[in-house]
C-alpha cells in the first residue's frame, strides 16, 4: 500500500512538473499564431480562435503586420538568423577543438599545473556584466568592434573554459593503456588520441559541442555591447521589437523565439543518444 502511495505521490509530482516546464513552451507556441488583437486581450486567449502565420511572415517581410494597423518594424531577422548560426557555429567549432586538446594536455601529460584546470574554469566565474565593458575597450583599440570576428573571440574565450573542463572529466575517465597500445602498434601520440580518445569520448564531445552552442546561441550581453550595425543576432534581434505605437510586439518576438529553438531541437534530436551517454559517462566510478 505505501509503494502504491508513492508511485501515486510520483506521477502527480511528476505530472506538475512537466506542467510547469512545458507551460511557458506552451504559451510560447500560441503567442506565435495569435494575430496582434490576441496578444494582451483581457482576460487571456490561451489558444487563438484565429490561429495566423502573420508573426512568422514578420520577421522577414516588416510591412507585412501593417494590414493589422500595427507598424513600427523596420528590421528584417534574415540578418540575425544567419549571424547567429554563423558566429555560433564558428565560436562553438572552436571552443570545441580548442577545448578538446587542452583536456589532452592536462590529462594525459599534466600540462600547466595541477590548478590548471581550475584556473581555467575560473574564467567561468565572473558574470558577462563584468567582463563586457573591458572587451568594448579593447576591441575599440584593436578595431575588433562590430565585428563578428570580435563577437566570436569573445564567445570562444567564454566557452572555451568550460569545454575544456568538461571534456577533461572524459578523458580522466579513459585508460592511459589504450593510447599506449595504439602508441606501440606505431602511432604517433597525436594519432593515437585522434584515432583512439577521441572516439572512445564521442558521447562526451556531442553533449559538450551541444552546450557550448547553446550558450553561443543564447548569448545576449556581449552581442549587445559589442554590436552597433555590423553585428545580428537573434537574442538582440529580440529586444528590437518594441514600437512607440503598439508597445511590445509579443506576438513577432515568439515566433522569432520559436525559430531559435528550431536548431536546439533538432540538434538534440540527431544526437539525443550521445547526448544522454555524454551526460552520463563517468558518472560511475570502477
Amino acid at each position: 500500500m505505501f509503494t502504491q502511495r508513492l508511485s501515486v505521490l510520483q506521477a502527480v509530482v511528476m505530472g506538475i512538473a512537466l506542467i510547469l516546464v512545458l507551460f511557458p513552451v506552451f504559451w510560447l507556441l500560441m503567442t506565435a499564431i495569435k494575430p496582434p488583437t490576441d496578444w494582451n486581450a483581457s482576460p487571456a486567449i490561451w489558444i487563438p480562435s484565429r490561429p495566423t502565420l502573420i508573426n512568422f511572415q514578420t520577421l522577414f517581410d516588416p510591412d507585412a503586420i501593417r494590414e493589422y494597423g500595427v507598424g513600427g518594424v523596420s528590421q528584417s531577422a534574415t540578418a540575425a538568423v544567419i549571424g547567429s548560426v554563423f558566429a555560433s557555429s564558428l565560436a562553438t567549432f572552436i571552443s570545441v577543438a580548442v577545448g578538446l586538446f587542452s583536456a589532452i594536455g592536462i590529462s594525459r601529460y599534466s600540462k600547466g599545473s595541477r590548478a590548471a584546470p581550475l584556473i581555467i574554469l575560473s574564467g567561468r566565474m565572473f558574470p558577462p556584466a563584468a567582463i563586457a565593458v573591458p572587451f568594448v575597450i579593447i576591441f575599440s583599440t584593436v578595431g575588433l568592434i562590430d565585428s563578428y570576428a570580435g563577437l566570436i573571440a569573445v564567445y570562444v574565450a567564454v566557452t572555451l573554459p568550460f569545454a575544456a573542463w568538461m571534456l577533461k572529466s572524459f578523458v580522466d575517465d579513459l585508460p592511459r593503456e589504450i593510447e599506449e597500445a595504439a602508441m606501440l602498434d606505431g602511432k604517433s601520440r597525436i594519432q593515437a588520441h585522434l584515432t583512439v580518445t577521441v572516439p572512445l569520448i564521442k558521447g562526451g564531445l556531442f553533449s559538450t559541442t551541444m552546450l557550448v552552442f547553446i550558450l553561443n546561441w543564447s548569448e545576449f550581453m556581449f552581442a549587445l555591447v559589442l554590436s552597433y550595425s555590423n553585428i545580428h543576432t537573434i537574442p538582440v534581434q529580440l529586444a528590437k521589437y518594441v514600437t512607440a505605437t503598439a508597445g511590445t510586439l509579443y506576438g513577432v518576438q515568439a515566433a522569432l523565439a520559436v525559430l531559435a529553438m528550431l536548431p536546439l531541437l533538432v540538434g538534440g534530436l540527431l544526437i539525443r543518444s550521445h547526448l544522454a551517454r555524454g551526460m552520463t559517462f563517468g558518472a560511475i566510478k570502477q
